[in-house]
């Protein structure tokens, strides 16, 4: 079989494959063979599936599909899972394909939405379905960036709904990073939207070379051979040596025994940025799984004098800063710490996280792909596609905080992160940096640097939205069958493949045994089985009662005396027998384990869904399998609390309220508090509602466990006092004074309360009055700038 490049070679000879040509002669470098395929594929007029690693160029493909939809006349929507993404791409497409031609939907931005090339957030796409949009009308190709994002646990489920009931004739573009079961996908892409090529490109365009930062000697972490660098071995040995002879004799004195710490002294993260700049790796980015950290790491490397810049950079840097914050009025540049940001800008060193003001983050990303800025700190988002390539990566620690604990990062975590470093067309290498400390040592930094399956697991779960939403579309019955197409059901129906062949070796093994056990003198099985029971009720005795364990005794003797008078009980091979008995037991516990799994995964989706549609029987947004008006109103709320919010309008609870009241009781629907907090709630009718809110959870709560569904998430009322006195006008410098709610936290939650008050008042206009006046209240300073697209 012939090579994407031998193909295109033989369709450059023929004059086929025109638009593929045209498209790749606009690159100042060669497509590689993998940008090739997948372009050929779409003009080919199929799906296409591009699974390779970050920095390789596998949106090449997608910018194709675009440049198809401007060619034949019809329209494309490229898709992203993060805002940022979305207004990158947007001025990427602007300069691309020309200002008129390109458009923005991203729930709060609404630009040019007829345009030709559309980009989006997912979840505009996933509603445009539903709704059955007329700007649906004439689109031919959809590009899913970052598609293996539908591993999230929260909103991965949106991938697939898109992939599940999109139309067929339209061609998708999915681009993935590199996942170990990318054919396994493909295939089920093959089975739900048919024709769907699947190319996986392992090769990254820039090498990337792993190193171990000890105390300051900078290590390879492989040798040529592959095995770990002995000289890092070598080194942790002595380490742990030194501190062994180190603690003895005072060990000895206290009776103590020695602490088994290494004795190294580690770099400060000012000393690690001027040990990469004297080698000759900067630009770098430093991944550090704390907001605060990455703030404070800024402030130790100015308190260090560390400046990267020269005079024409700064001025450089000024002017971006200058035009990218011009609408931003100077009483809120002081709150949000502008003269400190701009200072560590001015010498080449920011943070970047989600605490940070959008502008602000937006600012930063474009310095450093610029140039300017030559040392970066960030938490693991930036990891998510943003076009920020560095020539080095350090990774401080193997863990973070999950929000419930600390865990390890996964092998696909660790490269994900490492993968941003390596600039293509600029640099021959990426590196990668580990800080060596105590929590990490080469063995699990080899590991993770080594392992290449990362196996992309659904998360796909039916909501009472999307239950709605389907059987408005397309019935009970039809509805419940589209389910079952989805990849969870595809990965739970080919682990049941699996599990029923062990079943059946099991019980093939169970046959034999309980042939070779054949007694002469009776029935051995029934023999066996009183003895399993003896053997119970004396297991059972510790946990019993008094009272219950005369009754038990009394169990026990009888079934000896049963035991003694059975016929097997003389027989000389009896406990021959037994053992091969109780080998055939511990088959049967585990074939019946086997099958309680394969029961749970056989029509699992589908079971779900018949849970949601009880849940929505009972509170009527269903009635025997038909949509309630209040159901309608349902379909139109989106998020995790979508019943909780239909329940509340349907109450009339929200009727009672004012702009400023709403946007406080909204709020405990969508913020997320970091840390625990005791929540300020303001008095009367605000206090009264979110009551109601809070008892009518409890009871959804409670029915959902009943049913055996996985609650919802809790109301949040943490943010309720900032939101309703923002609703109310104060200033952001009051509302944030003396907490820790980050400017970036306020920007987001605020805009995710925009975003539901236009669903409730799309939902149920006799609440638009309200919606109306809360909008006004909060869209304003900030909030009404964090929205800008440059």
């Amino acid at each position: 079989m012939s090579t994407p490049a031998e193909r295109y070679a033989q369709a450059k000879e023929r004059n086929s494959f025109k638009s593929s040509l045209s498209f790749a002669s606009k690159f100042d470098f060669p497509l590689d063979e993998f940008q090739i395929a997948g372009c050929h594929s779409l003009e080919a007029g199929r799906g296409v599936l591009v699974a390779a690693p970050t920095g390789a160029g596998k949106t090449v493909v997608g910018e194709f599909a675009a440049y198809l939809a401007m060619e034949t006349g019809k329209k494309c929507f490229y898709t992203a899972p993060i805002k940022a993404l979305s207004n990158q791409k947007f001025a990427d497409f602007k300069e691309m394909f020309g200002e008129d031609n390109v458009g923005l939907l991203t729930g709060d931005t609404s630009i040019n939405s007829e345009a030709p090339i559309v980009v989006m957030t997912t979840e505009v796409l996933r509603n445009m379905i539903y709704a059955n949009s007329r700007t649906l009308n004439n689109l031919q190709f959809v590009v899913m960036d970052e598609v293996h994002y539908l591993a999230d646990k929260f909103r991965g489920a949106v991938w697939e709904e898109i992939l599940i009931h999109l139309s067929e004739d339209i061609q998708v573009a999915s681009l993935s990073a590199t996942v170990s079961n990318a054919e396994e996908f493909g295939d089920w892409l093959n089975e739900v939207r048919g024709n769907t090529d699947v190319i996986v490109s392992e090769n990254r365009p820039v090498p990337l070379y792993q190193h171990v930062l000890f105390e300051n000697q900078l290590l390879d972490l492989f040798m040529a051979d592959g095995k770990v660098n002995p000289e890092i071995i070598r080194l942790e040995k002595d380490s742990f040596r030194k501190t062994r002879n180190g603690y003895s004799n005072s060990a000895k004195n206290r009776g103590n025994g020695w602490n088994d710490k290494p004795s190294i002294k580690q770099l400060g993260r000012a000393d690690v940025i001027g040990k990469l700049d004297r080698e000759g790796l900067l630009p770098a980015i430093t991944f550090i799984f704390s907001r605060n950290a990455c703030s404070a790491a800024v402030h130790q490397c100015l308190a260090a004098g560390i400046r990267l810049t020269n005079a024409e950079e700064r001025s450089q840097i000024r002017e971006v800063v200058f035009r990218s914050t011009s609408n931003i009025p100077e009483e809120d540049l002081v709150v949000l710490g502008f003269h400190e940001w701009l200072e560590g800008l001015e010498r080449g060193i920011a943070a970047h996280h989600a605490g940070l003001l959008p502008s602000f983050k937006e600012t930063v990303e474009e310095l450093f792909q610029r140039g300017l800025i030559k040392c970066v700190f960030a938490t693991e988002t930036l990891a998510l596609g943003i076009n920020m390539p560095a020539r080095t990566v350090v990774l401080e620690k193997l863990t973070k905080w999950n929000g419930e604990a600390h865990v390890a990062i996964s092998a696909g975590e660790f490269t994900q992160l490492t993968g941003r470093a390596g600039r293509r067309g600029i640099d021959i290498e990426g590196n990668a940096v580990i800080l060596w400390s105590k929590e990490i040592d080469s063995g699990s930094v080899a590991g993770l640097a080594s392992t290449r399956t990362y196996p992309l697991k659904s998360s796909f779960k039916p909501t009472y939205n999307m239950t709605i939403n389907l059987i408005s579309r397309f019935g009970a019955a039809r509805a419940r069958a589209s389910l079952e197409s989805s990849f969870a059901q595809y990965q739970a129906d080919k682990a049941v493949v699996g599990l029923a062949r062990q079943i059946k070796r099991n019980n093939s093994a169970i046959q034999e045994l309980h042939e070779s056990m054949t007694c002469h003198a009776g029935d051995f099985l029934e023999y066996a089985s009183i003895r399993a029971e003896i053997k119970a009720i004396e297991k059972s005795f510790a946990k019993l009662s008094k009272a219950k364990r005369i009754l038990a005794e009394d169990e026990l003797i009888e079934a000896r005396r049963s035991l003694k008078r059975h016929p097997c009980h003389s027989c000389g091979e009896r406990e021959t027998h037994s053992r091969i008995a109780e080998r055939a037991d511990r088959l049967i516990r585990e074939t019946k384990g086997l099958s309680d799994r394969v029961s749970s995964r056989t029509d699992l989706i589908a079971k779900r869904f018949d849970l949601v549609q009880v849940m929505l029987e009972k509170y009527g947004y269903l009635n025997d399998g038909h949509i309630s008006s209040w159901g309608e109103l349902l379909a139109k709320i989106y998020g995790e609390t979508d019943l909780l919010i239909a329940e509340m309008i349907k109450s009339g609870s929200f009727d009672t309220l004012n702009g400023p009241e709403m946007v406080s009781v909204l709020s405990a629907l969508v913020f997320e508090s970091r840390k625990d907090e005791s929540p300020k709630v303001p008095k009367g009718a605000i206090e009264e509602v979110l009551g109601d809110l809070v008892t009518r959870w409890l009871s959804i709560h409670a029915d959902e466990t009943d049913v055996g569904l996985e609650p919802m998430r809790e109301p949040d009322l943490a943010f309720c006092s900032a939101a309703f006195r923002w609703a109310s006008g104060h200033s952001l410098g009051s509302i944030l004074r003396g907490t820790e709610l980050t400017v970036g936290d306020f920007v987001r939650s605020m805009k995710q309360i925009i975003d539901l008050l236009r669903q409730i008042g799309n939902a149920s206009p006799h609440l638009s009055q309200t919606v109306d006046d809360a909008l006004k209240r909060i869209d304003r300073g900030i909030i009404s700038y964090a929205g800008i697209v440059a």
